[in-house]
């Protein structure tokens, strides 16, 4: 009996070691460089967890062989500190873990960071086609090397410019805590020290670019504009938002007359970095005294181009170098 309970054992075949099994956590506290995710191992495939931690990549399906954490071994559920990530940059993350056997990938995962400008304020990001834009209108008031932008109140010293400037809609700055931004002439966008590093003011061709991907310019304003009455007045027609722009009403300031501000809820002009000719009824000289902008209306669901006198105040969003 002994001998052939020997040989019942003898027959017992080992299970095979197999991958992992993780799954990745949700992010939470996500800044400009840095945030926190983590993983929880389902199964070790039957052998001893060496190691676990998350990795991640600019790339989709990281691996240990781009950026990742090393947050030790067992089972069960893990956080993970990550650091050196960069502002307005989209991110592939998945935990992972390891056995003898190999690597196992948790559910992969993409987050953007917010971007920060010289001055700390922080903007979210929204991709467009192969553009990636601020979803906020630029709030600062310093160039990205953090010199001062001069914030000029005086109407009549507005429409006198011919060098940088900035300032609020009507001068009060609490305008800006409704996300409507500050208002720039265009001397300001010329400097190309006005987005954060990395990112520009776009040109002509770039706000083409947008525009056609959104349809042509009777469709793309209702794509972009921000959802409901919050901000633009009703009836805000054709807006949906789609793709997280939330282009608001900011209005601008006039370069001529009065230098006031104006149309604030029905509006939202926004300067692009490119200089046209002067239009025909206008002065005529051989200064450029004309540069290229964008508008979008209350009322309708186009976004066009069209030509703004550079003394005049308009909101700005950033692309992505």
């Amino acid at each position: 009996m002994a001998y052939l309970l020997i040989l019942l054992n003898g027959c017992e075949k080992e299970t095979p070691i197999a991958l992992p099994r993780i799954t990745t956590s949700q992010l939470t506290n996500i800044s400009s460089v840095s945030a926190r995710c983590g993983g929880t191992i389902l199964s070790n495939g039957g052998d001893i967890i060496e190691t676990s931690g998350v990795c991640w990549s600019t790339q989709s399906n990281p691996t240990v062989y781009d950026n990742h954490t090393t947050d030790g071994a067992g089972t069960g559920s893990f956080e993970s500190n990550i650091t050196g990530l960069t502002g307005g940059t989209y991110y592939y993350i998945r935990a992972y873990a390891t056995n003898s056997v190999g690597t196992g990938y948790g559910n992969g995962i993409i987050f953007i960071t917010p971007l920060t400008d010289i001055e700390g304020n922080t903007y979210g990001i929204a991709a467009i086609g192969e553009q990636v834009w601020l979803s906020e209108n630029l709030k600062t008031t310093k160039f990205n090397d953090n010199t001062d932008i001069p914030i000029v109140t005086d109407n009549v010293a507005w429409i006198d410019l011919n060098t940088p400037a900035c300032s609020w809609y009507n001068n009060n700055k609490s305008f800006i805590d409704n996300n409507y931004g500050v208002l720039y002439n265009w001397f300001t966008v010329n400097t190309g020290k006005l987005c954060p590093a990395g990112w520009h003011v776009p040109n002509e061709d770039e706000w083409t670019t947008l525009v056609e991907y959104l349809g042509g310019e009777y469709q793309a304003g209702g794509k972009l504009k921000e959802l409901g009455t919050g901000h633009w007045t009703t009836p805000n027609l054709g807006a949906s938002d789609i793709y997280g722009f939330t282009a608001l009403p900011g209005g601008f300031r006039t370069g001529l007359n009065t230098g006031s501000s104006r149309a604030m809820g029905y509006v939202g002009r926004w300067w692009l970095n490119t200089e046209t000719d002067n239009p025909w009824w206008a002065r005529q000289d051989s200064v450029l005294r004309w540069a290229r902008g964008s508008t979008i209306f209350f009322d309708g669901s186009g976004a066009y181009m069209g030509k703004g006198l550079k003394t005049n105040g308009y909101s700005i969003r950033c692309v992505k170098d």
